[in-house]
């Protein structure tokens, strides 16, 4: 490493102060566009339960709390991918970590697929959660290392729209195929497209950034060289931009809960339980919710669920082009109210009618979900390259925590009929991420390197 780095004719500072000030290319769309395939397909696998799940629950006579347990099982394995591929990622680079977390998540949706009883589908979905938990966290990582300082915001949301609309495009997927088909096309339809894209991963360039941290200077240094061939003619100020200073430092894990981290760290993983608490056990309860509570068929079960993923899309889009203006704090500490107060109505009027249910939930979900989306583009900014994608996955293993304990949780509450105190219980968890959301530090505008010493 040391070698490699004194051989080399420039300087690590020098490489990061021409990344910052290359603008966006084909290089970046292909770079996003590759990435955020994969991106979609995690989602897309993250949800198929929720719309094979009222099929399965007659067809295997499954019970509230079996449901409960089958949710749960795929976030155990996401709770155990978040560690493992944040490891691999820091040790062998993001890309070739992506690339197997994406074929993980292919192999064993087809696995799901040819399940024949709930013993093997809890199993395969456990092992699948692995690429899922997995996969998120790296991106996340890797597609903010691209970005620049100005609009990181509006460019990295825009990559992390296409996660709410691999969700949405599961929910009318499911709404469509499920009730013709059955509920084995969900895993297939997820399964045999994300193959290719594992490929695809595999074939893009490593994130130039991490390349640095490890001192490989002369790697860095030939795809900056792509990225601004890319670019054509560069901006004039290229040679006045100002050299990023940079430490190359040994990644440790303690280091997140470090006097410089702790704070940061505690506020993030406060966050990250609280919103995915709610709109993951949203997701994932609603279908079900509707279809045995309310007595909604099939068809029109998953049609009111998939309206959630649609609204979080629209919202989200909104949130893109006003992130880098209202700044990271602000929107979600708005959100985290706002749901909150959505969501506890609810609970205080009483969830008797199916319309009221439907458009709250909805309202509530999109905006829960736009926060969670300013989550990846948050967590990223406050922890150093070094231990960037560490840092990213102990934030999601709260969310995997959250997830697996948040459907159980609601499984026990709505077999013992209590429907008013799971929406109370929401707008509690609400209430309490609006408090962690205040204990942000704004990031918007500055260098990664500047954020994160």
């Amino acid at each position: 490493m040391d070698a490699d780095a004194q051989a080399s004719e420039i300087s690590a500072g020098q490489l990061l102060a021409r990344l910052e000030n290359v603008p966006f290319t084909r290089w970046h769309i292909k770079a996003r566009v590759v990435m955020g395939s994969a991106t979609f397909f995690d989602a897309f696998g993250a949800l198929s339960l929720a719309f094979a799940l009222p099929v399965l629950n007659r067809l295997w006579h499954i019970s509230p709390q079996q449901s409960g347990v089958l949710i749960g099982a795929t976030y155990v394995g996401q709770l155990c991918g978040a560690f493992l591929f944040s490891w691999m990622a820091e040790r062998y680079g993001r890309v070739r970590s992506a690339s197997i977390a994406v074929g993980i998540i292919a192999v064993m949706s087809l696995a799901c697929a040819l399940a024949q009883n709930f013993n093997a589908l809890v199993a395969y979905r456990m092992v699948q959660g692995i690429g899922i938990g997995g996969e998120m966290p790296v991106a996340a990582a890797y597609i903010s290392e691209l970005s620049t300082a100005r609009r990181r915001g509006r460019y990295f949301l825009l990559y992390e729209l296409i996660f709410p609309i691999g969700l949405m495009a599961t929910g009318q997927v499911g709404a469509w195929l499920v009730p013709l088909w059955g509920w084995q096309t969900m895993f297939l339809v997820g399964g045999i497209p994300c193959l290719i894209v594992s490929v695809l991963v595999a074939r893009l360039p490593e994130s130039p950034r991490w390349l640095i941290s490890q001192g490989r200077l002369r790697d860095a240094e030939a795809i900056v060289q792509q990225i601004e061939a890319s670019a054509g003619r560069l901006p004039e100020v290229a040679g006045a931009v100002e050299e990023v200073p940079f430490t190359a430092r040994e990644t440790r894990w303690r280091e997140l809960v470090s006097s410089t981290y702790r704070r940061r760290t505690f506020v993030v993983w406060a966050l990250w339980f609280c919103a995915y608490f709610v709109s993951n056990t949203l997701n994932n309860w609603l279908p079900t919710l509707y279809n045995t509570v309310y007595r909604l068929n099939l068809g029109q079960s998953l049609r009111a669920a998939s309206l959630t993923n649609v609204t979080q899309v629209l919202l989200l889009l909104i949130c893109a082009f006003c992130i880098d203006r209202l700044g990271r704090r602000k929107w979600t500490v708005a959100c985290f109210v706002l749901g909150a107060a959505l969501l506890g109505t609810l609970g205080v009027a009483g969830a008797h009618g199916v319309a009221g249910v439907i458009i709250v939930c909805t309202l509530s979900y999109g905006v829960l979900g736009s926060a969670n989306a300013v989550l990846y583009l948050y967590t990223p900014e406050i922890y150093p390259t070094r231990m960037r994608v560490i840092g990213v996955g102990l934030a999601t293993s709260w969310l995997r925590v959250a997830s697996a304990v948040g459907p159980t949780i609601v499984g026990v509450m709505v077999a013992a009929g209590g429907i008013g105190s799971v929406f109370l219980m929401f707008a509690g968890v609400s209430v309490a991420g609006a408090l962690a959301a205040g204990g942000m530090m704004e990031t918007r505008g500055r260098r990664l390197e500047d954020l994160a010493p």
